[in-house]
């Protein structure tokens, strides 16, 4: 097998003769590309994993400098939401919005937004960053440098957040 394949790589190099003649060719050519899916693969869930982590410390810093005790509900999917809905003003039992497909999304994305609004204007920011969320295409963007501006910028809150 190994002569069929140095005699497809010898002189006039085709990719036809090469793939016909010999065997390995397709094989090793198969395993690059899966190679490079998989790599790919995992360098985006490696992404979507740092936007988690930081989103999570963002809100989690946020809380702990509006005093809230339960800081680290940040960490938790659709708690964190539940959270950031409580530290609003806006009761935390409106999560369950999220069972309702469409409407209840929607009606929760308000809140979400209301609520960050409130948050922001707390921790002595401007509530209008809050709307960043709302611009198509960009908007997942400003949501992320919003939280880490008022997570982490150096304005203090006295007040603690009622329960």
């Amino acid at each position: 097998m190994f002569e069929l394949c140095k005699e497809a790589f010898s002189g006039n190099f085709s990719l036809e003769a090469a793939l016909s003649e010999c065997p390995y060719v397709g094989t090793i050519a198969g395993g690059a590309v899966g190679a490079i899916i998989a790599i790919g693969v995992f360098m985006i869930l490696l992404f979507i994993a740092g936007l988690y982590i930081y989103r999570s410390f963002a809100w989690m810093a946020i809380a702990k400098k509006l005093k809230f005790d339960k800081a680290w509900l940040a960490w938790i999917p659709i708690a964190n939401i539940a959270m950031v809905l409580h530290l609003g003003r806006i009761h935390w039992a409106w999560i369950f919005l999220i069972f309702i497909p469409i409407l209840g999304w929607m009606a929760l994305f308000v809140l979400f937004v209301i609520s960050m609004w409130k948050v922001f204007e707390k921790a002595k920011q401007p509530g209008f960053y809050s709307l960043g969320i709302i611009i198509p295409e960009i908007g997942a963007v400003l949501y992320l440098i919003a939280i880490g501006v008022v997570a982490w910028s150096g304005k203090k809150v006295k007040k603690k957040v009622k329960k």
